[in-house]
């Protein structure tokens, strides 16, 4: 499975020793329904026309991203390599420590609330979070949440159309996954010359990180 490397510019350094032990699941369509992914990748590279589509005039100057999308065929793309710290989850807490996005990777589905989720979808994600759950060995099954999870009541993602019975069955097939993503922003640069996908090392772990969150505009809503 390929993945497309993009670009997004809306990403900061994460706290200094902090540790990636949480994924969270998004779900997003623009406009709403839509399941094509061209204004997502206008949204996340900073590009998106306000003018597009009415629903997009409230998007006008908002900052955020996700370091992965996977649309309805189980295509992938990457945004932010995944050590960078990516504005996806805005104000969120999970079991007592705030600001997810220092220590989590954001994984965007496009979906919404009416349309259930494709199987490619379920296993290409499931296939993602093997991946990151071998890089990342503190990610386990249990620390893979929805964004409406982290920020109850605010956000309602990735929602009732996605089955984590689903969802943990087709984790529970892959044992291991192979895939080239961007760990570090040089991987995202030399990712297409790089014949050993970076997912296939495991770095050391590192003292869990501090819920302050580094100076940055992270104006997820």
């Amino acid at each position: 499975m390929a993945i497309t490397m993009r670009h997004s510019p809306f990403h900061n350094q994460r706290p200094t020793d902090c540790v990636i032990d949480l994924i969270i699941l998004h779900a997003i369509s623009l406009p709403a329904g839509d399941f094509n992914t061209t204004h997502v990748e206008a949204l996340f590279s900073g590009h998106l026309e306000p003018t597009a589509h009415p629903s997009f005039a409230e998007l006008a100057g908002v900052t955020v991203s996700a370091h992965f999308v996977v649309d309805r065929q189980g295509n992938i793309d990457q945004y932010v390599a995944c050590e960078a710290r990516a504005w996806h989850a805005g104000a969120s807490i999970w079991q007592g420590r705030e600001n997810c996005n220092d220590y989590s990777i954001g994984i965007e589905m496009i979906g919404d609330e009416q349309h259930p989720f494709s199987r490619a979808q379920y296993r290409e994600t499931a296939r993602l979070c093997r991946c990151l759950m071998h890089h990342y060995p503190r990610i386990t099954s249990q620390r893979i949440v929805g964004h409406q999870d982290v920020a109850p009541g605010r956000k309602w993602d990735p929602g009732v159309q996605w089955s984590w019975a689903h969802f943990h069955r087709s984790l529970a097939h892959i044992r291991h996954a192979n895939l080239p993503i961007a760990i570090t922003a040089s991987d995202a640069v030399s990712a297409s010359d790089d014949s050993t996908p970076p997912c296939a090392h495991r770095s050391s772990a590192s003292p869990d990180c501090s819920s302050a969150s580094p100076a940055a505009t992270d104006r997820r809503s």
